[in-house]
């Protein structure tokens, strides 16, 4: 999966370029979560605004950053998530545990 890292002082945006997390991309995401999120970490902000589709595995994945961050008393951010993507968190309950900031008005695929 294509994603950018943007550091700045004491918070990093990981912005994930692809359309879909799935199975076959949550593993790669899972240990770049692993890597980024240290003590010196206080918030990651993930934007979701190129991701149309997330799967469990997907949601897995962000609650390995979620709980890495915990740890240390750092925040887990989700911005410009998509409305399919926010339903699912919704359903979830998913969205009582993310910082959820943005939510885009555009639909998948739009």
């Amino acid at each position: 999966m294509k994603f950018n890292v943007e550091k700045n002082g004491t918070s990093t945006t990981v912005r994930l370029l692809g359309k879909k997390i799935d199975s076959s991309v949550s593993p790669e995401l899972k240990g770049e979560f692993l890597l980024l999120c240290k003590p010196k970490l206080e918030t990651l902000i993930i934007d979701l605004d190129h991701v149309e589709f997330c799967d469990s595995s997907g949601l897995s994945a962000f609650l390995i950053a979620e709980r890495k961050m915990r740890e240390h008393g750092g925040r887990v951010s989700l911005i410009n998530v998509r409305e399919k993507v926010a339903g699912l968190l919704k359903i979830s309950k998913l969205d009582r545990v993310f910082d959820i900031q943005e939510i885009s008005g555009r639909p998948a695929g739009g």
